[in-house]
């Protein structure tokens, strides 16, 4: 964030900021605990080992960190996983492919968890049939645990409390090396159709193409809105509700508070907030190092789910390697204004009569702090 923070000063300029986030009483006071504690609770304190599961599968990645993951328990040994039709996020992912593909990685990370305690999840996916063409309250899966002393435990499993989706600017003096992506590719399951992008042309072809949807999706009144409602500012409100897009942290409640990083000044889009918050973003979309990409031959609901647990792999693959990973969503969108983009960036990859699901950049980047969960309780009915 240093770089992010130099570029805002320069523009905001206000002394009262400067000297509110470089308080040490400020800055220590100002980490949303409450929001964070599933990151040190997860497999703490659990009899139940859907519980101790589950508590992992929380910690998933999932779209603008909406976690719409609901569980309900059945019996002593399963249970059925949903989803709130409230969070999800109709104008940038109409169809809620995105929202599926977090659920799969839910249910990838909550199968790593019961396979270290020596559990086999036994997993039948849509039970009363996939929802088409958007989520309409059916399951997205029953599961029920049974103990198997033939489970072995994933090796990427160690990596969950330190797994990132990293949106800041990476360093540009490192280069991935071409075996680190395709170690990280290497993870997924059988059928998947992977991609590493490293020879410096192609790089700079899709920075273009991502810069040219995050543009889009950022100057479309609606799409744009979509993000900036779910946005969370401060301590207060991210430990309120842990779910959203978190500004959080001293140096950016210290921006809310004297009226500059505010919902209403981003949601002008002629104010410096809006404008600075473009630059910084050009920052992350230029400093590309390298691309990783996973697509299916179908789009179905199966192979979004299949995605979702591709992906997980692949972020804690690409976390054990010490390489930042950070998923670009914008030109995988499905709504008019993007249209082209989509078709473009499927051609660009060689991936016409595909369907992409995951496009990242990788890089090397700073080390984050994980972003704002609920606990699993808050997510049993």
């Amino acid at each position: 964030m240093a770089k992010s923070r130099r570029q805002f000063l320069r523009i905001v300029g206000s002394t009262a900021v400067i000297a509110a986030a470089g308080t040490a009483g400020f800055i220590a006071t100002r980490t949303p605990e409450t929001a964070l504690a599933p990151w040190s609770q997860a497999g703490s304190g659990y009899t139940d080992p859907r519980k101790r599961a589950l508590s992992f599968a929380v910690l998933a990645p999932n779209p603008h960190n909406q976690q719409p993951w609901l569980v309900t328990l059945e019996g002593q040994d399963s249970f059925t996983l949903s989803y709130d039709l409230d969070q999800m996020l109709p104008h940038t992912d109409p169809f809620n492919r995105q929202i599926v593909i977090g659920l799969g990685c839910f249910l990838e990370l909550m199968r790593m968890a019961a396979a270290s305690d020596g559990y086999r999840a036994d997993v039948t996916l849509f039970p009363e049939g996939e929802p088409e063409p958007v989520l309409d309250g059916r399951p997205i899966a029953r599961v029920t645990l049974v103990k198997d002393g033939s489970v072995a435990a994933s090796p990427l499993f160690a990596e969950v409390f330190n797994r990132r989706s990293n949106k800041e600017p990476f360093d540009m003096s490192k280069p991935v090396a071409r075996e680190d992506m395709s170690s990280i590719v290497g993870v997924v399951g059988d059928g998947a159709i992977t991609g590493t992008i490293h020879d410096q042309g192609s790089i700079e072809t899709l920075k273009d193409l991502s810069w040219r949807a995050h543009l889009i999706e950022v100057e479309t009144p609606r799409t744009y809105m979509e993000s900036v409602d779910v946005m969370r500012f401060g301590k207060s409100e991210i430990n309120a509700n842990p779910d959203g897009i978190d500004l959080g942290g001293a140096f950016l409640e210290a921006l809310n508070m004297a009226g500059i990083l505010t919902r209403e000044e981003l949601s002008d889009m002629t104010s410096t907030a809006y404008a600075q918050g473009i630059d910084m973003y050009r920052d992350i979309i230029w400093s590309a190092m390298g691309y990783v990409y996973v697509a299916t031959a179908t789009n179905t609901r199966r192979d979004q789910i299949a995605s979702g647990r591709d992906w997980i792999r692949m972020n804690l693959k690409a976390n054990q390697l010490g390489i930042a990973i950070h998923p670009l969503s914008q030109a995988l969108q499905e709504y008019p204004e993007m249209d082209a983009l989509l078709t473009e960036l499927h051609e660009t990859l060689g991936q016409q009569g595909s369907r992409v699901q995951m496009f990242a950049r990788v890089g090397y980047g700073p080390a984050l702090s994980p972003s704002p969960r609920w606990p699993i309780d808050a997510k049993i009915t």
